[in-house]
């Protein structure tokens, strides 16, 4: 059956463990001894399991007894729409094929509808089985309203955890750090040692896969799509910083020293935004001062300011870090209300401002209403699995059928080899549970107070160990709750443990093969097939921008004059999405050297970045001919391995960006090769996240933006 989960691992669980049994014998067993009401009594009891085992809440007790007084209604909608379906097993499935869909499809759009959907799948597959009995909705009703309400409660007033740190305070704590960094920098031009590492380590910390589930602004509104953009900006801006601080000093460049007091000051007063204090200035102020940078670095340089090139590549390293604290400043406003519109070209970055929810709502299902989305695969793998689970139930007219869909909700995972294994050892769990329940029933007979006495200790150690130690232990042990509890509600013998287990088996065959043929390799093959979508749709992109940045093209906004924008933007909101599922998946040989998803994904937002950033509505000045020809080139160098990339070759992809023709720059105007140099350290860190992306050995600067 596995190996036992430690004291120390099932500590935790325990807390939760009590409070749902608490909540489960509060509503079971007043309505099945005291009002002999066995309907009631059932929901009563599956409701707390289904929201506080099958669908852990996060947060704090407030949090979790609010989450459950919303879902309360949704949940009675559910059993009301199951018991009306009831009559007939292909209604039944129609029905549980429709949930299951839509449930899982739009626990996209909404991180805490996300955490419940196996709670609210659960209370349509109770409805759904016979014996078709739509006047028993009321004790159904009733019984849920009564789990709910006694689940609320003992999440409020039973070791009631304190609230998760929020995820904008996180963010808030970053922004301090990089307004820290940036002060330094303007005074002594050197950061202490080892504040530079610290600046990427707190950037690597604000990623979704470390922060604790529910906190995570994975929402399609605006609030959550701001704060997750403000994160994205402050991941850059603070390991900008740490390339800014290994590039060679410019002291008397006065005007990059003035950038940097603004975006130390800029990002202090984000971070107070987002911990809901009022900020000193408004979001406007680091955008009116990145303007005055770009007008004045386009004058001759200052006396003794060094080398132009490496004058130069600092700038340009510098206006990188002003974009990402002016993106962070101005989405920290969009996430706390404070701002809901963003003018001028940069309002493509910030396309979701000012739009009603519902409208976001419809554009995240619809970007993931593609077979290329990974929860578009989700959402049909499990309402197939629940449906045809339903049809074979109703086929085979098993006794207590329920438990076969529960056994594809609990078991059936994204890849089939996880799938195969969590069957294993569930299989194994379940009959060695059935033995002794069989025996345990066998044994007591109709001794019903012996029942009562052994449900709460029992659900006590099966939600305390189930859930951390696998499913052998979780089957084996949730075998005996059933038995404890049907044992109450009316007359069994051994043979409810022999259903038991013909159901579990059943159920665990219809997600086996459900795994099998319905996308069986889950997010590694589409992380694969993801990752070239999007460095191919990248690769006229990186182009088009080029060109508009050096004034080939008109460029008002990106998607006036940058075809292939909305593309990417689209590709790596999917890429995403796989890498998301990727890294709770195993992944054999992921440390062997192969691609770096996170890389790829780098790699298409710093693409975006310059196309919003890097064309300038004002134009540019006339380059020469050999300069404009050295765009050309290096464009298409980049984009040509970006397309060569798509295709994963063995050994990655190696790009060499040539350096900008040196015999053209003495007398090329200093405001346009201020826009070359931008143009090439872009270019230059696209090639080295393009070879990290794909495995090969990095070849462009070391010290990228």
């Amino acid at each position: 059956m596995g190996k036992l989960p430690s004291p120390a691992a099932s500590f935790g669980a325990g807390r939760r463990a009590v409070r749902v049994t608490v909540a489960a014998a509060a509503a079971f067993y007043p309505a099945a001894h005291l009002l002999d009401q066995p309907v009631v009594a059932l929901y009563g009891l599956f409701t707390p399991i289904a929201f506080g085992i099958l669908s852990p809440l996060p947060g704090g007790g407030r949090h979790r007894a609010g989450t459950v007084s919303r879902v309360a209604p949704g949940a009675a909608a559910l059993v009301c729409l199951g018991t009306a379906l009831a009559g007939a097993a292909w209604t039944s499935a129609a029905g549980m094929f429709l949930v299951g869909f839509a449930l899982v499809l739009s626990a996209s759009c909404a991180p805490r509808l996300a955490g419940v959907v196996p709670g609210l799948q659960l209370c349509y597959i109770l409805a759904c089985f016979p014996p078709y009995a739509p006047g028993t909705l009321p004790e159904r009703l009733a019984g849920l309203a009564l789990g709910a309400a006694a689940l609320a409660l003992c999440e409020l007033l039973l070791f009631a955890q304190p609230r998760h740190r929020p995820y904008r305070g996180r963010t808030a704590d970053a922004l301090d750090l990089a307004a820290r960094a940036a002060s330094l920098l303007a005074r002594a031009d050197r950061l202490p040692p080892g504040l530079a590492a610290r600046l990427s380590a707190t950037g690597r910390d604000l990623r979704f896969s470390r922060q604790s589930p529910g906190t995570r602004p994975t929402g399609a509104g605006p609030r959550d799509r701001a704060l997750a953009q403000a994160a994205s900006a402050t991941r850059r801006l603070l390991d900008q910083l740490a390339v800014l601080a290994r590039l060679p000093s410019c002291p008397a460049d006065t005007a990059s020293l003035t950038l940097l007091r603004g975006i130390a000051a800029a990002c202090a007063d984000t971070a107070a935004e987002l911990r809901g204090e009022p900020p000193a200035a408004g979001p406007e102020l680091v955008e009116e001062m990145t303007a005055q940078f770009l007008a004045e670095r386009g004058q001759p340089p200052e006396r003794d300011a060094g080398p132009v090139h490496a004058l130069l590549r600092r700038r340009s390293t510098l206006l990188t870090v002003a974009m990402s604290a002016v993106t962070a400043r101005t989405a920290a406003a969009l996430a706390a209300g404070t701002r809901r519109s963003v003018p001028g070209p940069v309002r493509e970055q910030f396309w979701y401002a000012g739009l009603p929810v519902p409208r976001l709502w419809l554009v995240r299902i619809r970007g993931n209403l593609t077979p290329r989305s990974v929860v578009f695969q989700n959402a049909v793998r499990a309402a197939l699995g629940l449906a045809l689970a339903r049809l074979v139930a109703g086929a085979l007219d098993l006794s207590h059928g329920f438990w076969v869909l529960l056994s594809v909700l609990t078991l059936a995972r994204t890849t089939a080899g996880a799938t195969w294994s969590t069957v294993r050892s569930a299989a194994v769990g379940t009959l060695v549970g059935a033995v002794v329940a069989g025996a345990l029933l066998i044994g007591a007979g109709d001794a019903t107070l012996v029942y009562e006495c052994l449900l709460v200790p029992t659900m006590v150690v099966a939600f305390s160990v189930g859930p951390v130690g696998g499913p052998a232990w979780a089957q084996g042990l949730f075998t005996l709750v059933v038995s404890t509890a049907f044992a109450q509600i009316s007359p069994v013998t051994w043979r409810l443990e022999e259903a038991r287990l013909v159901d579990v088996l059943t159920g665990s065959a219809v997600g086996l093969v459900c795994g099998l043929l319905a996308w069986p390799a889950g997010a590694r093959s589409e992380m694969r097939r993801s990752a070239g979508q999007l460095f191919r749709a990248a690769a006229p992109l990186v182009r088009a921008t080029a060109r508009a940045a050096t004034g080939r093209t008109a460029a008002s906004r990106p998607s006036d004059t940058l075809g292939p924008f909305w593309p990417v933007l689209h590709r790596l909101r999917i890429a995403e999405a796989a890498y998301a599922q990727y890294r709770t998946e195993s992944a054999p040989g992921a440390g062997d050297g192969g691609p770096d998803w996170l890389a790829g994904l780098d790699y298409g937002s710093r693409v975006l970045v310059g196309a919003y950033w890097l064309p300038s509505p004002e134009g540019t000045p006339d380059l020469p001919p050999v300069l404009l020809r050295w765009v050309e080139e290096a464009a298409d160098d980049v984009s040509s391995a970006s397309l060569a990339a798509a295709d994963l070759p063995e050994g990655g992809v190696r790009v060499r960006v040539a350096p900008l023709p040196a015999a053209a720059l003495p007398g090329t105007a200093p405001d346009a090769l201020s826009v070359l140099v931008d143009v090439e350290v872009w270019l230059h860190a696209l090639a080295a996240d393009l070879a990290t992306a794909t495995g090969a050995r990095e070849t462009a600067w070391a010290d990228r933006p």
